[in-house]
């Protein structure tokens, strides 16, 4: 397989609804919206990450064997500065979170979802450690 490194990265999720998706994206992460094909499909950008928004009319949707097309534990992984700002900003514009604050050695997360339930990690990244 040959790639050109320059190419966005795309990641495909299935929605109920593309405008819904689209209005989430670009309202709540910071997404830009390239191709616009509603009610069947679009694409919202975010720096290197393509996500391809495909409504149940699309050919991606259709190409999904039934026992492949539910929901599993895959997300898209958002680094931010501030979890505790975004956090409260999404829940100030009625978001609800997935999962609780999780803190671990690499850093901080929480997980929301998209109207069709597909995951977001919102990630902010730990202190690098101190070489002695």
């Amino acid at each position: 397989m040959t790639a050109a490194p320059d190419r966005l990265a795309g990641v495909r999720y299935l929605v109920d609804d593309v405008q819904a998706a689209i209005d989430f994206y670009t309202a709540h992460l910071g997404f830009t919206l390239g191709i616009n094909a509603v009610p069947g499909f679009a694409e919202v950008i975010r720096g290197p990450l393509r996500l391809l928004l495909s409504g149940p009319a699309s050919s991606g949707a259709r190409a999904t064997p039934a026992d492949a097309a539910t929901a599993g534990r895959n997300r898209i992984h958002l680094i931010v500065d501030d979890l505790d700002a975004e956090i409260a900003r999404l829940r100030d514009a009625g978001l609800g979170f997935r999962s609780d604050l999780v803190s671990g050695p690499g850093g901080r997360q929480i997980l929301l979802a998209d109207p069709a339930g597909n995951l977001v990690e919102l990630f902010q990244p730990g202190q690098p450690a101190r070489l002695l």
